[in-house]
């Protein structure tokens, strides 16, 4: 559906990496319907400020997202990507402490 998007791609870049963290740039740009190189470039733009990390493991890329980091509005710095993300159908892995804990 062409015309505007309630979300971003970046968002929509993110949503998909913190579902699928061995997911590729062809297959994250086919999903979304934008260009890899569009795709490359969000990747870079998160990566750069701390967003995710990347870590390559054999041939592939496996990323990491930090949950913690604040939204980039202004108006919304108070809430974390995590919480986006879970509204998005995101599913939060608790810690290896946190279930210890919970028991």
């Amino acid at each position: 559906m062409p015309g505007w998007k309630f979300v971003t791609n970046h968002a929509l870049v993110l949503c998909l990496i913190a579902q699928q963290p061995r997911v590729t740039a062809r297959e994250i740009a086919a999903n979304i319907g934008i260009t890899e190189k569009a795709t490359r470039n969000i990747i870079n733009d998160l990566e750069a400020d701390d967003y995710i990390t990347k870590k390559k493991e054999g041939r592939r890329i496996r990323y990491t997202i930090d949950p913690e980091m604040p939204l980039r509005s202004e108006m919304q710095q108070d809430k974390a990507i995590g919480d986006l993300l879970e509204t998005l159908g995101w599913k939060r892995r608790r810690s290896r402490r946190e279930k210890e804990v919970a028991v």
